[in-house]
């Protein structure tokens, strides 16, 4: 699982001209799934994502999580995340998990994240064109994978 985050002062994300999640101050998550992804994973990332220290304290160090600044997170999925580009000039998405096996990893994902931040995670619509906007807040963005190579 590869979750690429963005600390920032707000995001939404749109499909067909209607807001499907949006959020104030927080993480926006762009999360991708593998073929070989687990519950396991989708735990690891969860916990992880929640405590991570990257939101400022009072003396302007990285040092609270994004439970820490009561803030809120937005989660869009994204199998891109999984190019592989070492041949050619088109990328293949040969690792990334096609959507029946993604789009309940990616529900059950967000579940876990509800319940260990205790508020609801906003996403997007699943397989649909989406428009993500955002202010990047820092900036600051990280990419975390549950198993580095």
């Amino acid at each position: 699982m590869r979750v690429l985050l963005q600390r920032v002062r707000e995001a939404r994300v749109e499909v067909e001209g209607q807001i499907t999640g949006a959020i104030g101050h927080g993480l926006l998550l762009l999360v991708g799934i593998e073929n070989s992804d687990t519950a396991e994973d989708l735990d690891w990332m969860a916990g992880k994502l929640a405590r991570l220290r990257i939101f400022p304290d009072e003396n302007g160090v990285m040092n609270r999580s994004v439970q820490d600044c009561d803030g809120e997170v937005l989660a869009v999925s994204q199998f891109t995340l999984y190019a592989d580009y070492a041949k050619g000039n088109r990328p293949s998405w040969g690792r990334a998990a096609k959507g029946d096996v993604s789009q309940p990893l990616f529900e059950a994902f967000v579940k876990k994240l509800e319940a260990t931040l205790g508020q609801p995670v906003p996403t997007g619509v699943f397989g649909a064109d989406m428009q993500v906007h955002l202010v990047n807040d820092g900036p600051v963005t990280l990419m975390l994978d549950s198993r580095p190579d």
